[in-house]
C-alpha cells in the first residue's frame, strides 16, 4: 500500500514481466523488513511503547496495550505471523496467537468481528490512522524515490537525454499529442517512450506503430509512475539498445491530476496537458500539479467554437499558482500551435545536449 497517496502497491510490470518480486513492510518498531512473495516472513513486534496495532480488512486499526493485559515478556513476543503470502483474506483474523499468558480480557480470540466494532480503542483507518506514524513513513517513501528520482536525473543529464514527464487527467488527449508529435518529429533526432498504464499496452502498441521504440510500464493498482518504475524502464531501452542518447525520452505518466504531482522522476521537465472539455478551474482544484509543472499545453482548441470554455480565464488560474508557468495552446489533431510545441522541446533538447558537452569537457 502506497501510505503517500493510498493507492494500492498492485504488481508492477515492465513490458508484461515482474519488475521487482521484492517489497518492503514497515514494522511498527519503524524497521523496514524487505522480501520476496513467498518467503515466510517473521515481524519481531517489538512493542517498545507497549502497544500494538492489528488492521482489519475494512482498514479498522485495531490497538491493545499489553500490559493492560498482565503480558509479562519485557515488550516482546513473536506472534508467529508466519505469512508467506498466501493466507485466505476471509480468514477472519484467527491468527492462534499462543500468549498462553491467562489474560481474561474480552478478546474474542483475535476474531475481531470485522463490521466495525464499537469500541474506545477501535481507530478509524481511513480517518485518523496514527497520523504522525504516517507522516514519518510518507517522509520515508518520498525521500526514498526522491534518492532514486536523482540517481536517474543524473544517469540521463549523462547521456544528454532531455526527459519530459507528461501528466493530465484520463481523456486529455495526451497519447494522441504523444503519437502525433514522434511521427511528425521522426527523423529529427534520437525519441524514446516510456508508457505508464494501469493495464493493458494499447497505448504502447499504438506509440510503437510510430517506430518508436516504447517500454510499457502497468502499475496495477498503482496511481502514478515512480522513480523506481522508470529506472527499470530506462534499464529495458537500454538493454535493447533504445535509450535516446542525445535525444528526448518521452514518460507518458499514469493519466491523473493529483498522485503524479508528488513523485519525481528523474525528468527535466514536468508537462500537464489540459484540454478544453475539462473544467476551467481544474489548476484551482488540483494545485500541486500546476505548481509543480514547467509547460501547460492546453489541448483540442479546435474545439472551442463548440464550447463555453474560457481560455484565458484558466491560464488565469494555473499562472496565479505558478507565474513562471509557460503556456501552449495547440490542437493534436489540426496541428494547430505544434509548431510551437515542438520548439520547445528542440530548446529543451538543446540546452540538454549542452550542459552534457560542458560536464564532458571538464
Amino acid at each position: 500500500m502506497c501510505t503517500v497517496c493510498g493507492c494500492g502497491e498492485g504488481e508492477t510490470r515492465i513490458d508484461g514481466k515482474a519488475a521487482d518480486a521484492e517489497h518492503e513492510h514497515i514494522g511498527p518498531d519503524g524497521k523496514v523488513y524487505r522480501h520476496r512473495h513467498g518467503e515466510a516472513h517473521h515481524h519481531a513486534h517489538h512493542h517498545h511503547d507497549d502497544t500494538h496495532e492489528h488492521v482489519a480488512p475494512d482498514g479498522t486499526v485495531f490497538r491493545h496495550s499489553h500490559t493492560d493485559h498482565g503480558h509479562q515478556d519485557q515488550g516482546h513476543h513473536d506472534h508467529g505471523h508466519d505469512h508467506g503470502h498466501g493466507h485466505d483474506p476471509d480468514h477472519g483474523h484467527d491468527h492462534s496467537h499462543d500468549h498462553s499468558h491467562g489474560h481474561d480480557h474480552d478478546h474474542h480470540h483475535h476474531t475481531h468481528d470485522h463490521h466495525r466494532p464499537d469500541r474506545a480503542d477501535a481507530i478509524d483507518g481511513g480517518a485518523a490512522l496514527n497520523q504522525p506514524r504516517l507522516v514519518t513513513i510518507e517522509r520515508d517513501i518520498l525521500a526514498k524515490n526522491d534518492g532514486l528520482a536523482a540517481v536517474n536525473r543524473r544517469r540521463f543529464a549523462e547521456r544528454g537525454v532531455f526527459v519530459l514527464n507528461l501528466m493530465s487527467s484520463p481523456g486529455s488527449g495526451k497519447t494522441t499529442l504523444l503519437t502525433r508529435s514522434l511521427t511528425d518529429l521522426k527523423g529529427r533526432f534520437p525519441v524514446a517512450v516510456i508508457e505508464g498504464d494501469q493495464q493493458t499496452s494499447f497505448d504502447a502498441d499504438r506509440i510503437r506503430a510510430t517506430g518508436t521504440p516504447a517500454v510499457q510500464v502497468n502499475t496495477g493498482k498503482g496511481c502514478h509512475l515512480d522513480a523506481s518504475m522508470v529506472a527499470q524502464a530506462a534499464d529495458k531501452l537500454a538493454a535493447d539498445g533504445q535509450f535516446a542518447e542525445d535525444g528526448v525520452l518521452f514518460v507518458e505518466n499514469v493519466g491523473n491530476l493529483v498522485c503524479p504531482a508528488g513523485f519525481d522522476l528523474g525528468e527535466t521537465h514536468r508537462v500537464v496537458v489540459l484540454s478544453v472539455t475539462e473544467g476551467e478551474d481544474k489548476p484551482l482544484k488540483y494545485p500541486d500539479m500546476f505548481v509543480r509543472a514547467d509547460l501547460l499545453v492546453v489541448n483540442k482548441i479546435d474545439l472551442l467554437p463548440h464550447l463555453s470554455f474560457d481560455v484565458e480565464r484558466m491560464i488565469g488560474y494555473a499562472q496565479r499558482l505558478n507565474p513562471s508557468l509557460a503556456v501552449i495552446q495547440l490542437s493534436a489533431t489540426t496541428g494547430q500551435g505544434l509548431e510551437e510545441w515542438y520548439d520547445w522541446i528542440a530548446d529543451g533538447l538543446a540546452e540538454a545536449r549542452a550542459s552534457h558537452s560542458a560536464a564532458a569537457a571538464v
